[in-house]
């Protein structure tokens, strides 16, 4: 069976509340391979790193994330007594221990995403291998790779992951990401034999897993990374 790299999905979402910092934390304490995030650019321009266009899951504020500046952000609470961090505070609990896999989650993303990438890489540990970019949004993905020829993408989605092959190819994508659910031995193949990598998600059952490894996926994102070893 093929041993595909272990994901975690917004760090360890099993265990710790997602996209915080004990969730990185958390993944890494599992030993995963790389670890996923989602990121906004909000009205006072700074990335930070959540999943829901609103608040009202996972906080005690409510409306569009947006639509807040960081000052206003930083004083509502993530369930499970956490904070909503920034792009730069999970690159610094990360610390290059491992890949990261930013999805661009909102619009207007992937310039000030790219921005952060390469400081890191100029002045940090982390090299430009270390970040693949993904997204639901291709038109996103399109701005960033317009902007940075080099960086590795993934393609996000949720219907036949096919579908994704043309455009994966006019972004020189490194993978293309599908929903589980809609993969199968005979797609996986089809994606393979076009030239991409699968990260399938989210993959959390062992049946499912078990399935992901006999398919020869080439990266599980899971909310158990200790599920997949």
């Amino acid at each position: 069976m093929n041993k595909p790299l272990v994901i975690g999905h917004r760090g360890a979402m099993g265990h710790e509340t997602e996209n915080t910092i004990a969730s990185i934390q958390k993944a890494l304490d599992l030993g995963v391979d790389m670890i996923e995030i989602d990121v906004f650019k909000i009205k006072s321009g700074e990335i930070v790193v959540f999943h829901d266009d609103t608040l009202e899951r996972l906080t005690n504020g409510k409306g569009k994330i947006e639509e807040y500046t960081f000052e206003e952000l930083s004083k509502f609470v993530v369930t499970g007594n956490h904070k909503i961090p920034l792009l730069t505070d999970i690159l610094d609990a990360i610390d290059a221990q491992v890949p990261l896999n930013i999805e661009l989650k909102g619009a207007n993303t992937a310039k000030e995403v790219n921005t952060i990438v390469l400081e890191y890489v100029k002045d940090k540990d982390w090299e430009l291998n270390n970040f693949i970019i993904s997204s639901f949004n291709w038109e996103e993905l399109r701005i960033m790779r317009d902007t940075n020829t080099n960086i590795r993408i993934a393609v996000l989605t949720e219907e036949n992951p096919v579908d994704a092959i043309p455009m994966a190819k006019k972004l020189h994508a490194e993978a293309i990401n599908p929903n589980f659910k809609m993969l199968s031995l005979e797609i996986a193949n089809t994606i393979r034999d076009a030239g991409f990598k699968i990260y399938t998600w989210t993959v959390n059952e062992p049946n499912e897993i078990n399935g992901a490894k006999r398919w020869a996926v080439d990266g599980i994102i899971t909310n158990f990374p200790e599920r997949v070893n």
